[in-house]
Parts: structure tokens; sequence; C-alpha cells
């Protein structure tokens, strides 16, 4: 009896520890195919409403899309013509899309969205990008056409924009519904939890309409802090991140990582906010603080060179003009701007506008030590020319009244993004109430025309105008400084980024893991 009892539990012991060795070697084999992305957090995913999140290409498809070189190729539409005489597009869509709960994507969820953007009941910050269009026809499930009021070369570009379920948001809050923290897409991945302030994770999605991607599982792991961040690479917890150019030369020759220098047309500076009661005062003043700013020093002491000085928000554009004002670093010509102007310098070394001392405060957002580095570095040298300037983290940002902000920008693509919805007269992305008719004009001229010359002509009077009439204190470029763990193949290094870094996940369905 006891030699049975025995054998027994020997079977017992063997199964139990096959079953073990079952679940190691799945496990094993899911933390291979799993990526693990250092990432900033998010409260909602919601490409229409907000201007961009990086999480967005993973979980959603446009009508078109940008391939590594930029360029607008083929997404949730496999084709698209225009004529000319009525100004129309219309776009023939892939027939094959689902949404990942298994209804099929049409070109009535295309017509809902771009209507739900346009609706300024709902505060969509990508408006500006539709506002030109004047009628929006269903043809049939999977035609539809867009007639719009003036001509526009960049609404290519601006189809790309992630399509949204109509059967899922119709008649809902498009800023508030609890949609935009369950997203349901069509893109190579698709949600599966997210564990809030820690950690949002991805499994591919099995019935892509494109090629299945290769990883398996991606998560984003919430990392709202720089120096964080790094130590998560350093010890393995994280897989891929965007880092700051300091903390990017710590993965350098080091085995087992690879650091990508990825170009940017990503510019930081200093946006006046001309709400505020100060700069209605005192916007005369500007053209002082950008003379005053030594922007290479800034570009090497605290982007460690990782970029370019900026003087223009086109500088990585072929409409760039190199041949406008650039404020290059001079204290001279910063203090004569200043008594032009009325300031006289006072005893304790600043200057005084009728008994009020010049200076402002530059608030920088939570998290970004590169951001809040550059506005101390900024700060410090404007007050060698007299001005008082001070430093301000705050909790939330106050767009409405705060006086400054150290601001990113930027983009890869057409010119019109990032320069209409940002300097123009009222736009979505006009965060600092920045107006001026001759910038409005130019703006407009350049969208509506698809002769080389007359927008480069446009963007040239654009530009001119701005450095005229500064809307911010440009200071420099940003390389996006990505370190990741060597055996993840298909990162394309060449891609030129947006601000922020974003874009790197533009083909992450090719992407594999080596292990």
């Amino acid at each position: 009896m006891k030699r049975i009892i025995s054998l027994l539990l020997s079977v017992v012991m063997i199964l139990s520890l096959a079953a073990c060795g079952k679940s190691t070697s799945k496990e094993t084999t899911e933390a291979k195919n799993t990526l693990v992305y250092g990432s900033h957090d998010y409260t909602r995913i919601n490409p229409a409403m907000d201007e961009h999140g990086e999480i967005n290409a993973l979980i959603f498809n446009g009508l078109t899309a940008h391939d590594g070189e930029n360029k607008v190729v083929p997404a949730l539409a496999k084709s698209w013509e225009f004529n000319e005489a009525t100004c129309t597009y219309t776009f023939h869509m892939v027939e094959d899309a689902k949404w990942q709960d298994g209804k099929p994507v049409t070109a009535e969820d295309v017509k809902f969205t771009i209507e739900a953007i346009r609706n300024p009941d709902n505060g969509s910050e990508n408006a500006p990008n539709y506002e030109d269009v004047k009628e929006i026809k269903v043809m049939d499930e999977h035609t539809i056409a867009f007639t719009l009021s003036a001509p526009n070369v960049a609404f290519l570009d601006y189809m790309t924009m992630a399509v949204l379920p109509k059967h899922l948001l119709e008649g809902k809050d498009m800023q508030e519904d609890e949609f935009f923290r369950n997203p349901i897409g069509t893109g190579p991945y698709k949600l599966e939890s997210w564990d809030k302030g820690q950690s949002i994770t991805l499994v591919r999605n099995e019935e892509y309409f494109k090629d299945k991607a290769k990883i398996e599982k991606i998560i984003f792991k919430i990392v709202a802090d720089d120096n964080a961040k790094t130590l998560q690479m350093q010890s393995g917890e994280l897989d891929l991140a965007l880092l700051t150019p300091k903390d990017s030369t710590a993965f350098e020759g080091k085995e087992g990582y690879t650091v990508y220098h990825m170009k940017t047309s990503d510019y930081r500076g200093i946006m006046f906010n001309f709400a505020n009661q100060y700069w209605k005062d005192n916007r005369d003043i500007i053209p002082a603080i950008c003379y005053g700013l030594d922007r290479q020093a800034i570009l090497d002491t605290v982007v460690l060179g990782h970029g370019v000085i900026a003087y223009g928000p086109l500088q990585r554009n072929v409409y760039n003009d190199e041949n406008v004002e650039q404020y290059s670093f001079d204290q001279k010509k910063a203090k004569q701007v200043l008594e032009n102007a009325g300031c006289a310098m006072g005893q304790d070394g600043f200057y005084y506008r009728k008994d009020q001392k010049i200076g402002f405060t530059i608030s920088v957002g939570a998290g970004d030590q590169v951001r809040l580095d550059i506005a101390q570095a900024a700060a410090q040298q404007l007050k060698e020319i007299g001005i008082e300037v001070k430093v301000d983290v705050p909790s939330v940002v106050d767009w409405g009244g705060q006086q400054a902000y150290l601001i990113g920008w930027g983009s890869p693509f057409d010119a019109d993004d990032h320069t209409y919805k940002v300097f123009g007269t009222d736009k979505g992305a006009n965060y600092n109430s920045y107006s001026n008719k001759k910038v409005d004009e130019y703006l407009t001229a350049a969208r509506q025309s698809d002769n080389d010359q007359v927008r480069a002509d446009a963007y040239a009077r654009f530009q001119v105008e701005l450095a005229n009439d500064p809307a911010y204190a440009f200071i420099c470029y940003i390389d996006a400084d990505y370190a990741a763990k060597s055996d993840i193949k298909g990162i394309n290094k060449d891609t030129i980024m947006g601000h922020h870094g974003v874009g790197i996940f533009w083909n992450v369905a090719e992407w594999t893991i080596e292990k």
C-alpha cells in the first residue's frame, strides 16, 4: 500500500513539474515577443481631439499614412483622385478592414470622424486642418468624397487622421466618453488593459487588414520622469525609450543597446502669451529677448549639440528661408531695443519702464528636464541683459493666464502643418493668442496653392513677418535620442521625427525581437 502511494506521489510530482515547465516555457516565449516602451502618461487616447499621441498609430488607421520618408501612402484608403475643377478628393477604401469589435469599417465612419473634429462644440485642436471642407459625401459603403471650399495641398497629409467608429461614438461626448479610455480601432494593435498611471498594454490585432504585426505585445509603461526612465533602461525594465541627450550618452557603445540619434522637426522656444496683459504692454521688447539668447550655448550645454539652433518653425522643411532675421546672439542689440522702447537701467542691474521692472515668468511642463534646463539657461542669459526672468513648474498649465511657456512644436510633413493652426489667428493650436493679419494672409495663400514657387514666396513672406513680430523666441531643434535594446530590429533611424520625437512607431508592425 505504501509503495502504491509512493508511486502515485511520484506521478503527481512529475506531472506538476511538467506543468510548471510548460508554464515557464509559455511565459518565456511571451516575454521574448513583448516590447516595453517608456511612455509619458495618458489620461485618454483621443486622436480626433488631441493633436498628438505616440500610441495612436498602433491602435488606429487613417485613410492615408506616412512612410519612412514622410510621404503620403495608402492606409484605409487604397486609392484616391482629385478633381481640380470641383476641388474634390474622392477616396476608395479597402473593403476588408474591421473594427477590433468585428464590425466593418465604412465610409460613414470617416464622415463621422471629420464632422466630429469640425464641430466647434467638441473643441478639437485639429479642427483648422479641415476648416475648408465644404461637403462630405458618402458615395457608397467604401467610397467617400470631400469637396473643399478652397484648395489645401496638405489635405492628403491631414487624412492620416485616425478614423473613429461611428457605431460606438455617435451621440457621445467627444471629450469625455469612456471610449477614449477603452478605445477600439482598426490598427495593428488593440488595447488589452490599462492600469491607470502605470501601464497600457496592447496586444497584436489578429484580424488586422494588413500584414499582422510580428511583435505580439507592446506595453506602454508610464514613466513620467526623465531620470527614472534612464534608470529603468539601465535595469532592463524598459526595452525602448526616448531619453534626454545627456542620458542617451550612457548607452553609447554599451553592450546590448543601440542609440538612435534621429533628426526631428522638433523645436523649443519661449512662447509669449499675448492674452496676458504683460505682453499687451510690452510686446515691443520681444526682439530684445530674441537677441539676448545665446542659443548655441544652450544647444551645447543642455542638448549636448544634438540638434541645431532655431530661428523659425520651418527649418526642417523645403520651404525654409535661411535669409530671414535669425536674431543671432547680440547683447548690445538687445539692450538697444530695450532703450529704444523707453526702458532705463536701474541701480539693481535690471531695466525699468514707467517704474515697472522688465521681467516675466517662463512656465515649464512638469517632468521634462530638458525644457526645464533650457528655461533656466535662458533665464540666466536674459538677466545678463537686464531682464528679470523666473522659471516656474506648475502642476497644471494655465494656458490663458501664464506669461510665457517653454513650448515644443514641429512637423516633418507639409509646411501647412504646425504653422497654419499654430500661428493663425484663433486656430486650434494657437495657445498664446498670437494674431497678425499678414501672417494669416501668407499662410492662407500657401495652403491654397499647389504651385511650388507660389508656396515658397508665401512661406518666405510668412517667415519674414513672423521674425518682425515674433510669436516665440526660438531656441533650438532637438534630435530624438532613442535608446533601445539591440535585439529590437526594424527601427528606421533615417525617418525625421515630429515634435516630442513622435513617429518612431510608423512601421512598428514590421519590427521583430531577436533573442
